[in-house]
């Protein structure tokens, strides 16, 4: 009598179009401490999944990177602007004191 056995073979092919389907998310904590005393935590967050998979799921911190997409780009717009209404409060400020 023969035995069979049914053995699938996947290729890394499969294996990595699997995980990037589903996402894969590692996580792990490494605490440095002398005599019970906590110097140090560090604290590691790890997903792997396709782009479609983590905008499915809520991150999408990319499309908003200046370094990573030209929708960031805005940052210097808004930094101008922020300059701007500093100079002009301070501006406001002085006159304020001066009447005082």
């Amino acid at each position: 009598m023969a035995v069979e056995h049914n053995m699938q073979s996947s290729t890394i092919v499969d294996v990595l179009e699997k995980i990037l389907d589903k996402g894969v998310v590692i996580a792990g904590d490494i605490t440095v401490g002398i005599a019970d005393v906590e110097l140090l935590t560090i604290k590691i967050r790890l997903i792997v999944a396709s782009v479609d998979k983590a905008k499915e799921i809520g991150m999408d911190w990319w499309e908003n990177d200046p370094y990573l997409s030209s929708k960031g780009a805005n940052n210097k717009a808004l930094e101008e602007e922020n300059k701007i209404l500093h100079e002009r409060l301070k501006t406001l400020e002085e006159k304020i004191e001066t009447k005082r």
